[in-house]
């Protein structure tokens, strides 16, 4: 007998740059504490140098300490913050018309975020119930509800650990069987089967990551400043397959190649479900 396990296709995203034009902290939070965004940016950069810091901390701390006294920061306010994020073209109907064409195609489509921004502020935005998980940073909030540490920091390197508990399906971040030995047949969705759609270098291990064990890697850049430097670089260097703008509207080319590889998912898997039936056949002369 068979077991034919669904065909699942992950979409993973980065946040920043790649489905809002630029950092959300710089939508609302950083003018709300009464700081120039480039110096913000400037300030966190130069306090991670000094005192060998990841700048993902460095940006957490210097956002609580800029918000002493003026307001207090709460998971509620973050997610206020949030619902400010301006969005690429497309992207508030992206997941409907993509999941119905997954559908459509009997591929089921799951969205994941993995990124350096903050959760909370993602958990705000208009799609935030349009992802299975989101892995970001987060804060510890005390018994009044106020942040006052670090809970989560998702960095560049150890964003590809959330790569792995999306394909083994040990989605929970204190799950520990994901570093478990699954046979092959045991794996929820296979490697080939990821999609990671990120715009820069921060993004690097994840694409590098998903494109060596047989997924798709896509590098988006913004459709208005059409810089496609960063882009031509990734692709170069071997870390996408391809890219596009972050134009997330119908028709559009990001759209047309989700498709060509939801086509190419639900091809591979009846390949794969044919050879199995042939294979069964053979064993059972």
């Amino acid at each position: 007998m068979i077991f034919q396990k669904e065909n699942i296709l992950a979409i993973c995203y980065d946040f920043d740059r790649t489905l809002t034009p630029c950092e959300m902290q710089a939508q609302g939070y950083i003018q709300q504490i009464n700081e120039n965004v480039e110096d913000f940016w400037e300030l966190s950069t130069r306090l991670a140098i000094e005192n060998q810091m990841d700048p993902n901390l460095a940006y957490m701390y210097l956002m609580l300490n800029g918000a002493k006294g003026k307001f207090k920061v709460e998971k509620k306010r973050l997610q206020e913050f949030g619902s400010m994020v301006k969005l690429y073209k497309g992207v508030s109907d992206w997941f409907e018309r993509i999941n119905k064409y997954g559908r459509d195609h009997n591929v089921t489509v799951e969205h994941y975020i993995i990124s350096s921004g903050l959760k909370e502020m993602i958990e705000g935005t208009e799609i935030a119930k349009e992802f299975k998980s989101i892995y970001a940073n987060s804060f510890l909030y005390d018994r009044n509800g106020a942040a006052v540490w670090p809970a989560q920091n998702i960095n560049f390197t150890n964003k590809t650990q959330f790569l792995f508990r999306i394909s083994k399906g040990t989605l929970d971040v204190n799950d520990n069987d994901v570093n478990r030995y699954y046979p092959k047949e045991a794996i929820r969705i296979p490697f080939s089967n990821i999609v990671y759609i990120g715009d820069s270098q921060t993004d690097i291990p994840c694409m590098k990551l998903v494109s060596s064990l047989g997924g798709q890697s896509i590098g988006v850049y913004d459709p208005t400043l059409q810089n496609k430097n960063r882009v031509y670089e990734l692709i170069k260097d071997h870390r996408i397959s391809y890219y596009a703008a972050a134009d997330y509207s119908k028709g559009e080319e990001l759209e047309m190649l989700t498709q060509k590889i939801i086509d190419y998912t639900a091809a591979s898997f009846e390949l794969r479900m044919q050879h199995l039936i042939h294979k069964d056949e053979s064993e059972m002369l």
